[in-house]
């Protein structure tokens, strides 16, 4: 926890912006909101390639012997060798690694952006162009085609003293609509006469919900909960039918279950969310801090005069302890998230301070919710 000591601020305000929403009652949503259909999913490319063009902030050849290799293999397949033992010192290149997300039935032809990222030394991406690079799937089979100017929204400078400063990531940036979709992946919607619908969040009480409004909907048997995540659902054999089908099913209304109680504390920023069915017991809480302050004040022992002896540094050393009073506040039951933020606030503690006292509480068995740290 000493990783988040020192944050200033209360909880409240945060408490107010990040976790009123959590103590809503929880109302009817579209099933499109709540699960996605199995195998409908994107795929991560990722190529490597050479951008071009820069202002002399490209890689230092000398340092990155791969970028002079990537060029020599571009320019073979042009018909141009250079001479052996040549090293070309150029600064006007580098080399970088394109990624991109293929999304679900994306077709031949269509566009998509890309991330551009540099693997070498470069010190800045702007004004450089990408050459065409094959963007490659899991399989090692390429899927699109990426070429285009860079969009580069970091900048840096720096002088001749050794001084710099960087604005966001000159070394990375995008090319919107920059590779073309050169083969498109197949996916188990267009096959066999059942779809299966996965939950977002893992619930029993919501995968028997979903089944129970389909077959309501639709008729009984067409849908029928697998396990807490899947609800295999009966469609159309015919294409259009299915679009439709599936269609229909996206916008049905279904009411999820409640989520758990939990508290989820990030330890490295002091973020703390409770959820809304956490409940606080009756408790009484003492939160003081305690500071220790250390002071040096050296001393100039002078010798006297005609005793031929030296002058002498002596170290004094300070040591303050001091403890803030606090008085012992009684926590009553809690049964609602704005209770409960009312009653932690009563302690007057930060959100570091916050953690050890919720943890406390939960020792003490008078918070009822699970906590995870993250």
């Amino acid at each position: 926890m000493c990783g988040v000591r020192g944050m200033a601020g209360r909880f409240a305000w945060g408490a107010a912006a990040l976790l009123m929403l959590a103590s809503l009652a929880v109302r009817a949503e579209p099933v499109r909101d709540l699960a996605t259909i199995a195998g409908v999913r994107s795929n991560q490319l990722v190529g490597y390639g050479l951008v071009v063009g820069l202002d002399g902030t490209g890689d230092q050849t000398s340092q990155a012997p791969f970028t002079v290799q990537s060029l020599e293999n571009m320019l073979q397949k042009y018909g141009i060798t250079l001479p052996p033992n040549v090293n070309p010192q150029l600064k006007n290149i580098a080399a970088v690694s394109v990624s991109t997300r293929l999304p679900p039935f994306a077709r031949p032809g269509q566009t998509i952006a890309v991330t551009v990222s540099s693997v070498g030394n470069a010190k800045s991406l702007r004004g450089g162009t990408l050459l065409m690079t094959p963007l490659r799937g899991a399989d090692g089979r390429v899927y699109a085609m990426a070429q285009g100017n860079l969009v580069v929204v970091g900048v840096g400078a720096s002088g001749g003293s050794g001084s710099s400063i960087s604005v966001n990531i000159p070394t990375a940036g995008r090319i919107p609509n920059g590779a073309t979709v050169e083969r498109a992946v197949p996916t188990p919607f267009d096959h066999g006469n059942t779809v299966e619908l996965d939950l977002n969040t893992s619930s029993f009480t919501t995968a028997y919900r979903v089944a129970e409004v389909i077959n309501k909907s639709v008729g009984a048997g067409t849908a029928q909960p697998l396990d807490g995540t899947a609800i295999r659902v009966n469609v159309p054999s015919d294409p259009a039918q299915r679009v439709a089908f599936v269609s229909m099913l996206e916008n049905l209304e279904v009411r999820p279950a409640l989520p758990p109680a939990r508290v989820i504390i990030d330890a490295r920023t002091g973020t703390v969310v409770i959820g809304s069915g956490v409940q606080v017991l009756p408790a009484a809480v003492a939160h003081g801090n305690l500071s220790v302050t250390i002071s040096e004040q050296p001393q100039v022992s002078q010798p006297g005069p005609f005793s031929n002896g030296t002058t002498a540094v002596v170290p004094r050393t300070g040591i303050q302890v001091q403890e803030e009073k606090r008085h012992l506040f009684v926590v009553k039951r809690s049964v609602t998230l704005e209770d409960v933020v009312r009653a932690l606030n009563q302690v007057g503690a930060t959100p570091s301070d916050l953690i050890a006292i919720l943890e406390a509480l939960k020792q003490a068995g008078a918070l009822r919710a699970r906590l995870i740290v993250i």
